[in-house]
Formats: C-alpha cells, sequence, structure tokens
C-alpha cells in the first residue's frame, strides 16, 4: 500500500520526512500558464513505482524529483528562514519519467507533475493502482508576454567542459541551442552573450575556457573583426525566443582593473590580466572594436536590445576606476544601454549608469529614485527574509519574487548561475553538479545553478527553476489583472489582510498564503471578464 499525499510546488519532499503541507487538491490558472503540483508518496514495503497520468486538454510531463547532497545549506550568520541547515540530502533534481521507480519502505518521494490546459480539466493521477484526482479551472485570461527582462548568467564554457564538446564546434552549438531553449521556456530571456571569453569568476591571473564569439586579427596597428560567430548566435536566439542581448563585460570583475582575456584567430593572447584597463592598447582595441560593431548591431537588427557590461559589482573603493571606464564606453558606444550590479546609489547620483542592478537586500534606497528598477540576487542575499532559491530554502521564499518584481514594477532580474558547474574563481572546472552543489562548499547549494548536464546535450531541470517560473508567471497574472482594474486595485487584491504592505524583505512567510495570493488574483480576473 502507498501514502499518497497530493502538493503544490512549493513543497519540498524529503525522503526521512512526512509532509507537514495540507493537501492541494487544484487551482485556478490563465491561458498559457504552466503549473506545476506533484503527489507525494511512501510505500509500506520495498517495491517499484509506476505512475500514470490522465488529463484531458492538458499536456502533462512527470518527474520523479531526486534528492541532491548538500555539503553546504546556508551560511552560518543566514536567518531562520530555511526548511534545514544541515549538510545532507535536499530534493532538486527532476529526472523525467521513463520506467518504474525503486523506493525503500518507509521513505518518502514525489512524482512532479507539470501541466498546460486548453481548457479546464480534471487530472488522475495512479501510482501503482492507487489513484488521486485534481481539479483545474482554465479562466478566460491570456497569460500575458513577459516584458520584464530576466537573465540567468548562461556559462558557454561550463556546457563545452561538461560534454567534452569544442568550444563552438558543432556539437558545442547544438548543445548551447538546447540550453537556451530550456532557459526561454523558464522566462530567461535575456541572454549573456560572450562577445570576448566573460571576465568572471575568474581567479587572478587565471583563465576560463575561451568561449569568444568575436574574431580578431590583428595587422600593423589595425584589428580586424569576424563577426560570423556572432552573427550565428543572434541567429540562433531568435529560434529560441530570447528577447534581449547582455553583451559581456568589457572589464574585469570587481574593479574594472583589467581587460578581458581576448584571443586572436590563432588563440594568441592580445589582453587580459597583464593588460591595464587603461593603456593605449586597450583604449585603441576598444575603439576600433565599436566602430565595427556598433553597424554590425544595427545591421543585426538587435542594437536596441543589446545591453552594455562595464564591469561586474564594483565596491565604493572601486568608484574612481569604475567611472573612468564607464565614461570611455559611454563615449565609444554612445545611446546603448549599460547595466551592472552594484548596490551603492552613488553610481547611480554620480551618473555613472542609468541602469544599476542593486541586490534585493540593498534595493531599498533605489526605489522610488531610479526610473527603471532591476535587482538581482547570488550568495550574498540569504538572510534578512529576502527572496533566493537555494536547496534549503521553502519554495515560497523562491517564488515569492514574482510578486515584488511586480509591485515594484522591476523592469529586470539578474542572477549569475544558470549553468556554473565550476569551483569559486574557476579554479577547478567541470565539477560534477550531481555531487557538488555549492562550487566546493563555497556559496549555498543551489546559487551557482538551476539545470543540470543531461544526456545527449540536454539539460535537465531542478524544481527550483521550475518555481522560479511560477514566480514570473505570478508577476504576468498581476498585468493582466492590472490592465482590466488598475494598478491600485490590483496591489490591493495581492496585499488584502495584511497588516504591513510587502517589501524584498517584509511579507508573509508562508506557502499557503502565497497560493492564496494567487488565488485571488486569478478570481478578480475570472470575474472581470
Amino acid at each position: 500500500m502507498l501514502d499518497l499525499i497530493p502538493l503544490s510546488s512549493l513543497e519540498k519532499v524529503f525522503s526521512d520526512e512526512a509532509p507537514g503541507a495540507a493537501p492541494f487538491s487544484g487551482c485556478m490558472l490563465l491561458r498559457g500558464e504552466e503549473l506545476s503540483f506533484q503527489v507525494a508518496f511512501r510505500s509500506d514495503e520495498d517495491a517499484e513505482i509506476l505512475c500514470e497520468i490522465q488529463a484531458e486538454n492538458a499536456r502533462c510531463e512527470s518527474f520523479w524529483a531526486e534528492e541532491i547532497p548538500s555539503a553546504l545549506p546556508c551560511y552560518p550568520d543566514s536567518d531562520e528562514f530555511y526548511l534545514r541547515k544541515t549538510p545532507g540530502l535536499y530534493p532538486d533534481l527532476l529526472r523525467p519519467v521513463t520506467g518504474p521507480l525503486p523506493v525503500k519502505t518507509g521513505q518518502w518521494h514525489s512524482l512532479w507533475i507539470t501541466l498546460r490546459c486548453g481548457a479546464s480539466t480534471e487530472v488522475t493521477v495512479t501510482l501503482n493502482g492507487q489513484s488521486i484526482t485534481l481539479q483545474f479551472k482554465l479562466i478566460p485570461h491570456d497569460l500575458p508576454a513577459q516584458t520584464l527582462l530576466c537573465t540567468n548568467w548562461f556559462h558557454c564554457d561550463c556546457l563545452a567542459q561538461a560534454y567534452g564538446a569544442s568550444a563552438f564546434g558543432e556539437a558545442h552549438w547544438a548543445i548551447v541551442e538546447n540550453y537556451v531553449r530550456c532557459a526561454v521556456d523558464h522566462g530567461i530571456n535575456f541572454l549573456l552573450t560572450p562577445l570576448f571569453t566573460p571576465p568572471l569568476d575568474t581567479e587572478i591571473g587565471g583563465e576560463r575556457l575561451t568561449t569568444q564569439l568575436v574574431g580578431v586579427t590583428k595587422e600593423g596597428d589595425a584589428y580586424h573583426f569576424d563577426f560570423t560567430r556572432l552573427a550565428r548566435w543572434f541567429a540562433m536566439c531568435g529560434r529560441c525566443g530570447v528577447r534581449a542581448f547582455e553583451l559581456s563585460h568589457l572589464f574585469t570583475q570587481w574593479g574594472a582593473q583589467h581587460a578581458p582575456k581576448i584571443v586572436d584567430s590563432t588563440g594568441k593572447r592580445l589582453f587580459g590580466w597583464e593588460t591595464d584597463a587603461d593603456g593605449p592598447e586597450y583604449v585603441d582595441f576598444l575603439t576600433q572594436l565599436a566602430q565595427a560593431l556598433v553597424p554590425f548591431l544595427e545591421q543585426q537588427g538587435v542594437k536596441d536590445r543589446c545591453y552594455l557590461h562595464v564591469s561586474d559589482e564594483p565596491g565604493m573603493d572601486d568608484i574612481g576606476c569604475y567611472a573612468r571606464r564607464a565614461a570611455l564606453i559611454k563615449g565609444l558606444f554612445p545611446g546603448m544601454k549599460v547595466i551592472d550590479a552594484l548596490s551603492n546609489l552613488e553610481f547611480y547620483e554620480r551618473g555613472l549608469l542609468e541602469r544599476p542592478i542593486p541586490a534585493n537586500n540593498h534595493i531599498e534606497p533605489f526605489i522610488g529614485r531610479v526610473p527603471e528598477l532591476w535587482t538581482y540576487y547570488c550568495c550574498g542575499q540569504h538572510k534578512g527574509g529576502v527572496s533566493n532559491r537555494f536547496f534549503a530554502m521553502p519554495g515560497w521564499r523562491t517564488r515569492v519574487l514574482g510578486f515584488q518584481l511586480w509591485k515594484f514594477k522591476c523592469a529586470g532580474f539578474l542572477q549569475w548561475g544558470f549553468n556554473f558547474w565550476n569551483s569559486r574563481n574557476s579554479i577547478e572546472k567541470n565539477i560534477d553538479p550531481f555531487a557538488v552543489t555549492d562550487g566546493g562548499a563555497v556559496w549555498p547549494s543551489g546559487d551557482p545553478f538551476v539545470v543540470y548536464p543531461g544526456e545527449d546535450g540536454k539539460p535537465l531541470c531542478s524544481l527550483r527553476l521550475k518555481i522560479f517560473h511560477e514566480a514570473l508567471q505570478d508577476l504576468r497574472a498581476l498585468q493582466a489583472l492590472e490592465s482590466k482594474i488598475g494598478y491600485d486595485a490590483a496591489l490591493s487584491v495581492l496585499e488584502q489582510g495584511l497588516a504591513e504592505p510587502i517589501t524584498f524583505s517584509e511579507y508573509p512567510r508562508s506557502a499557503a498564503w502565497l497560493l492564496k495570493a494567487r488565488e485571488r488574483i486569478n478570481d478578480t480576473l475570472a470575474k472581470s471578464t
């Protein structure tokens, strides 16, 4: 016999703990929305579990939610809003159901199901002959197209390393496209584009595998640029539905002191850690690059959808250096948009860039001051209740981000790791993400990636990616409601019954509240036809 408990996507099922959440019976959803739910189960004897799903007018995909090891679930000073804080196994990997699942007596497991409906439907899930049925009502409103620009940094070198493929060889291109499609399918519509090997998470003096889309040759003092690969990148992204492009950083991380690694057509390094970013050679290179790249972007029809980076996460000690680099880029690429992750408002107040991206635990001073508000999170956003996506965090903490992005009218969101499978500073490359989920006990598990390297060059999703996608859909559902009843009325629906308004750090900390809030949004939409 099996114990079966239907659950929302916001619960995480541990093998050694009975789920404590109320059973999930179904919900309303909009046309075009993808919903996830799960069936937790436990067997009273060793068994092989077979599943069957029946649903009319719906497309379902099923996965076994697999536990993955975590040596570092959280930092010692993390807040109390975690499921667990001890090293161990955490549910994360979604492995497609291709056959029976062998289970041991008394252990809890989860069958994870994603659903898209063409009409209201009931879904019956049967495990070894025992069935449960859930009801889903499709309301007559389309989920609006996503307007938020969302990036999780896409690491081409990690794909080449994981699959043993030559960077931008034909096999690598096929793998890259598979992963880009997965990213876009989950709301990541803004793609890190490696003009040159991105100078990110690289130890000083070290290097990452070369992944350079722009070909460079030098004759005397003249540089010649080959944009063939870059054109292929834009075409591939167009097929996949990418909306915009963040061109890789033109100076090194944490201070903008040096040039990124740039090689010529023979593989000879032209610039790198040895290059003073103020040096005349690199300034001349950037000048010639801009003169060639800008017309190419215009010819490709993507210039207005491209964003430049100067340097990632400069601090106040770097502001003078950053100011010089930002002025150079502004002069070389007039009118082009510049974004960077940084959390001190002075960079914006001094006019160094118009689109700063502060962390969600440092965003308050930017609200109401910066017309185009962006935010990000990474390992540093582990306390104070702010949203993040670590293994050990409850699902509601990941999903609440959608409500927050909508309320504060954010234009963009950034996270640094869609598929970063290296150690810290890329000292060790191609670590096994099925075994090492924290970069070698450096970042809380889940910070560096949301997908795993599957077979045949195709990604395996995490349940965190599915929950994050649901957050983006919550944002879009609120936009649909706003278009019907206005922003203030939609905000009243979201915050109904709350003693304090929602902020990036304050909100009801429960899955039940979040699901109820989304139910109110759906119900109000259904009544506004």
